[in-house]
């Protein structure tokens, strides 16, 4: 069961970070690029739908194990012409069936999954052959001194900001996981903390 700060802080806390200026900048890299019957994994407050084009996107499922989230996703602004479902569930035991999607958006949620191998492993079997694996999300930097940091800040930040790490790999895990890497990109977020701010995004294919 959800605790008070789970249920009443930790939204408010979540919104104020995962919609700042620099972050939906990051989401609108990859967002507008799905199509078709898209899945987004930890759909979150649903801060990405006002993002997809309507246009392209015959529908797009979300999944997160939150109710708080899914409830503010369920409100959250979108194209009055996009077909949303917000489904409890996680990204490690997604369901449904092989080959149903032909996009899966995942953006600032492997920090917070918690075995995100088995997460990207289930990403690759729900996307049809020739789909594609859109991403964004924060993880270990590549410079020593702000890695150091971020081992040392981790474990009060996870308890603090519900789950997420700062040291986990991001490409390198995505490649790990049996994706091929077709584009890539890093930088560190504008105005965000570098130990929290180093960022990777690109498409991947199953």
């Amino acid at each position: 069961m959800a605790t008070l700060y789970e249920r009443f802080v930790l939204p408010r806390l979540l919104r104020c970070a995962c919609s700042a200026p620099g972050i939906m900048k990051q989401r609108a890299k990859v967002v507008p690029l799905a199509e078709g019957r898209v899945l987004e994994l930890g759909i979150g407050m649903g801060l990405n739908l006002e993002l997809y084009d309507a246009a392209r996107v015959e529908s797009v499922t979300g999944v997160d194990p939150a109710a708080e989230l899914r409830a503010i996703a369920e409100a959250a602004p979108r194209d009055p012409r996009l077909s949303v479902k917000v489904e409890d569930g996680t990204a490690e035991a997604l369901p449904f069936e092989a080959g149903t999607f032909d996009c899966v958006v995942c953006t600032f949620t492997l920090c917070s999954v918690h075995t995100p191998a088995a997460a990207l492993s289930e990403a690759r079997r729900v996307l049809k052959t020739g789909g594609r694996f859109l991403y964004c999300e924060h993880g270990l930097a590549p410079d020593a001194d702000v890695a150091k940091w971020q081992r040392r800040i981790e474990p009060v930040w996870k308890r603090m900001a519900g789950g997420c790490h700062l040291t986990r790999p991001v490409t390198a895990a995505i490649a790990a996981a049996g994706f091929t890497v077709r584009s890539s990109d890093s930088m560190y977020i504008p105005r965000a903390p570098r130990f929290a701010g180093w960022s990777e995004w690109g498409e991947a294919a199953p």
